[in-house]
């Protein structure tokens, strides 16, 4: 594809984009920025949480990691399912009754601000860094496509692309982003579901051939219960799903922000619980794809890119296919990128807003606005500063690193949660910061000496449940005697 088609697609994409947010923001409060007035119907946000679970990272990886991993991952979204229907019968009720904007107000009702700021900046160091690796890879994407071939520099890459996630988040907030997300949603599933029958028709597969071809291939084996060091074994996978959505979902402001704009706790039911099961049927067609490029490039005597992660980018935009595969894979790219982006921005500024400088409590709506905008240009520059600050460390570790960390930095804020929710005791709040940063350290030294102190066992996803364990115990120690909570 020719920088220019690359740049007329995104083009097109962003002024529909423009369009909705223009159509969905106008009159946009602060309750309207940060809940969207608790007025979005359930259906809506169930059908843009379908592409909200789904960055530009799951986009690109997912078909090529189906080499190494098989669909080993759908064991784990199986764990998202359970994980959801616990958010959804056990945290949903809470927050609605207490009536919160930002979810980490829970913290703050439960133990007291040191709690509070504690858990909110967990989730602002997390979601700033997990965004900004996310849109990451889509400027290596654009800069390869794009601003080499014309010769531009990638901080200018960076630019562009910040400022444009900024525009269409400015005014609206979440009424903007659940459209969007359905703008995205539509996207992703088209892109994917045409990209599977160009690929199938070129290899002169019917639609049960294609079936027979991903079921017989050897890549399609979906559970593993043989060896429990295995990364892929079915319990490590399935705990790690239901654990890491309750925490990055379920106690994420960026995820939550959606479903606490619907009228009301039932309707908010629904629509996880429809949004998580259609979510499953992508990603086993995003895995499907992933065999589908495999059987094709073996059948083509393609040579396999270095990384699993080009193979998708590879065969769509580099000449194999028609012209429109390649355009459906900017589209879907794109979509979810910097969908992604807005949502994490939009969340990072609520946050940051009510949480860490507590505006909605000490200032009027008006001053209230004025503070939201400023902190909405100060949330698009650090994440435009991270992502030059990763793009100059140049190095694949450093990504993956920064994707470990994220099972560090939610564990925390999931031991904090489960204390409050399933113990009615006292603590002794201002020693909680001192927990929250001592857990992460010990996960890291156990994840360190794992296999020489649990005979050989390595530890994956579950990680994460290892860490709020240690902040569970760490709380248990801080406990104020005789006290309980009302």
């Amino acid at each position: 594809m020719t920088p220019f088609l690359v740049l007329a697609t995104i083009a097109v994409y962003f002024i529909v984009l423009f369009a909705i947010s223009w159509l969905a923001g106008r009159h946009a409060d602060n309750q309207g920025f940060f809940i969207g007035n608790r007025k979005s119907s359930w259906y809506v946000v169930a059908f843009a949480m379908i592409g909200s679970s789904i960055s530009g990272v799951t986009f690109i990886s997912v078909p090529g990691w189906v080499a190494v991993n098989n669909f080993s991952y759908l064991q784990m979204v199986l764990g998202f399912i359970a994980g959801t229907l616990l958010i959804a019968y056990a945290l949903i009720p809470l927050f609605y009754k207490l009536k919160v904007v930002s979810i980490y107000e829970y913290l703050e009702n439960r133990f007291g601000i040191s709690t509070y700021k504690t858990g909110a900046w967990f989730f602002f160091i997390s979601k700033m860094l997990g965004a900004s690796v996310r849109l990451f890879l889509v400027c290596v994407v654009l800069q390869l496509l794009v601003f080499d071939p014309i010769h531009l520099p990638f901080i200018l890459n960076v630019f562009f692309t910040v400022a444009l996630v900024w525009l269409y988040t400015f005014n609206g907030g979440v009424k903007v982003l659940i459209w969007t997300d359905t703008l995205k949603t539509c996207c992703l599933i088209i892109s994917v579901v045409l990209c599977i029958t160009f690929i199938a028709s070129d290899l002169q597969l019917d639609f049960m051939g294609m079936v027979r071809a991903v079921t017989d291939n050897d890549y399609s084996k979906v559970f593993f219960f043989d060896e429990v060091n295995d990364k892929r074994f079915f319990w490590k996978q399935f705990l790690a799903g239901v654990f890491t959505v309750i925490a990055m979902t379920g106690l994420d402001q960026d995820m939550m922000q959606r479903n606490l704009s619907c009228k009301n706790p039932a309707d908010s039911q629904k629509n996880m619980v429809t949004s998580v099961i259609f979510q499953f049927i992508v990603i086993a067609m995003f895995l499907m794809l992933g065999v589908l490029l495999y059987i094709y490039v073996q059948a083509k005597n393609i040579a396999l890119p270095a990384k699993s992660d080009e193979l998708f980018p590879m065969i769509a935009t580099q000449g194999y296919f028609p012209t429109i595969v390649g355009i459906l894979f900017i589209v879907g790219l794109i979509s979810s990128a910097y969908s992604a982006a807005g949502s994490a921005l939009t969340a990072l500024t609520t946050s940051f807003t009510v949480d860490i400088l507590g505006t909605l409590k000490k200032h009027t709506d008006e001053e209230a606005a004025r503070s939201r905008k400023k902190v909405h240009i100060g949330m698009a520059f650090v994440m435009g500063l991270v992502i030059v600050v990763v793009n100059a460390l140049n190095n694949t570790s450093v990504i993956d690193a920064v994707y470990i960390l994220a099972s560090y930095t939610y564990g925390p804020i999931l031991g904090l949660f489960a204390f409050g929710i399933f113990t009615k005791k006292a603590v002794k709040d201002k020693y909680i910061p001192l927990v929250a940063i001592l857990s992460p350290l010990f996960c890291l030294m156990v994840d360190l000496n794992s296999e020489k102190w649990f005979n050989g066992y390595s530890f994956s996803y579950e990680l994460l449940i290892i860490n709020a364990l240690f902040t569970f115990v760490g709380l248990c120690l801080f406990i104020k005697k005789g006290k309980v909570q009302p």
